[in-house]
């Protein structure tokens, strides 16, 4: 497969480019500033530069062209404040998927947040609460889309563990932490597994290995 990921410079990304590499898949990373490319290409990936707040539908699907799938793994990440969770959280998960169906890649898996259908509760940081609607905005934009097979994955509270190849994949989870690497190994297992397109899944540590947890959401989609 050729793989394209948008926000291939994160912590998840770069984890998913080594495992795809290491499977034998093509992997591009689109990152945004040219200087973090030698990171991609240590994880086996192809860098393409493309700042997604500024580019054109045209511009990303000029890269998506000849993909077997899209990841949007992107995010404005900590320190940024609320006008960038709009552009680069929403806006920017919209305009991959516009460049995705423009050039005819319909399997596309994006990387969301626990919470994102609700509203946040009252006292929620104003950031935090503006990236969790933000995030629920681009899943809503994403679902509404018949041109794409899409699996949204949501997962808990992110650690650096080492990762344990045991989690809990379901439609509700409830809260509990998650190492990268797991999430990594789910997402590259969702890839694999186009029969979750239509699935919107949370995901925690458990006791169920990754494939089994994956193939076990390979059937009928219920959105």
């Amino acid at each position: 497969m050729r793989i394209v990921i948008a926000g291939g410079h994160g912590q998840i990304a770069l984890r998913l480019e080594r495992l795809l590499h290491a499977r034998g898949d093509e992997v591009a990373g689109i990152i945004r500033r040219p200087e973090q490319a030698g990171d991609l290409l240590a994880a086996g990936a192809e860098p393409v530069v493309c700042d997604l707040e500024a580019a054109m539908v045209g511009d990303v699907a000029r890269h998506l062209e000849g993909a077997d799938a899209a990841v949007f793994a992107a995010g404005a990440g900590p320190g940024s404040g609320v006008a960038r969770k709009e552009t680069v959280d929403r806006a920017a998960a919209s305009l991959f998927a516009d460049a995705a169906e423009a050039a005819g890649v319909r399997r596309f898996v994006v990387v969301s947040s626990m919470g994102a259908d609700k509203e946040p509760p009252e006292g929620t940081d104003p950031v935090f609460a503006a990236y969790l609607r933000a995030k629920g905005a681009a899943d809503a934009d994403v679902r509404s889309r018949s041109g794409l097979d899409w699996t949204i994955l949501r997962p808990g509270r992110l650690t650096d563990d080492p990762g344990t190849g045991l989690v809990r994949l379901a439609e509700s989870t409830g809260r509990s932490e998650i190492p990268r690497d797991d999430v990594a190994a789910v997402l590259a297992a969702l890839l694999s597994e186009p029969a979750t397109a239509g699935r919107t899944l949370e995901l925690i540590g458990g006791d169920t290995p990754v494939e089994d947890a994956v193939r076990a959401y390979g059937g009928r989609p219920t959105g």
